[in-house]
């Protein structure tokens, strides 16, 4: 396997910001699992954060799929990922079944698909744009292993607010039309992510209503 690093400026408005993408390992763990704490507050479900044991799963199955962004020596943001045999035919899934509840132990190496675990960005480092660059080094991880896309579902937590007059198919009509911003689909949407299908009970998520659009972004170099 080779390491993933790449080293780069981030813009804190017009101050270049130094920052190294690369895959975490143990020693980021409690890093990590503060990204997490920051990252999805209540009412996010605390039993959803990382726990060491998952970690350890993601850096002894699939490091490629880890990655971190570390600035000023820290870690401040990840991402997570494994491979899975996806068939395009058969959608519905929930985030638990594909992902294992976050441990990965059910990651395949003849997987057709990245699959995206989780993304946090620490809430004082989201102006830097680190979650669009964690994105972008995922796709260049489908490109290397030359898999057939990036896939994962992107929680819908804007909903909430509409779901008392909107459906959730009429809710993501207003999100791609423009009329209306989601924090979470309108980012993957701005990171070259495409929308498939919206699965319901996806995720235990009162913000989303358990919903999440699920979305792709296929291997340029390849024609699935």
């Amino acid at each position: 396997m080779c390491a993933y690093r790449k080293e780069l400026y981030v813009f804190d408005q017009s101050r270049p910001v130094k920052a190294v993408i690369r895959n975490y390992s143990e020693a980021d763990f409690d890093a990590l699992i503060r990204i997490q704490q920051e990252s999805f507050p209540p009412p996010f479900p605390e039993e959803l954060w990382w726990n060491k044991e998952q970690l350890s799963e993601h850096v002894a199955r699939f490091p490629q799929g880890a990655l971190c962004v570390e600035i000023d020596g820290e870690a401040v943001a990840s991402i997570t990922s494994l491979r899975v045999h996806y068939e395009p035919e058969h959608p519905a899934h929930t985030w638990e079944e594909i992902t294992d509840s976050g441990y990965i132990r059910n990651h395949r190496d003849d997987g057709n698909t990245l699959y995206v675990v989780d993304i946090s960005v620490r809430p004082a480092y989201r102006k830097l744009g680190l979650g669009k660059w964690l994105m972008q080094s995922l796709y260049e991880v489908v490109v290397e292993l030359k898999l057939d896309r990036l896939l994962g579902g992107g929680r819908m937590p804007g909903y909430a607010a509409h779901s008392d007059k909107l459906t959730p198919e009429q809710y993501m009509e207003k999100v791609l039309a423009g009329t209306l911003k989601d924090p979470v689909v309108t980012f993957l949407l701005r990171c070259g992510r495409t929308p498939v299908c919206l699965v319901a009970n996806y995720l235990d998520d009162e913000e989303s209503r358990h919903y999440a659009m699920l979305m792709e972004w296929r291997n340029p170099f390849k024609r699935v």
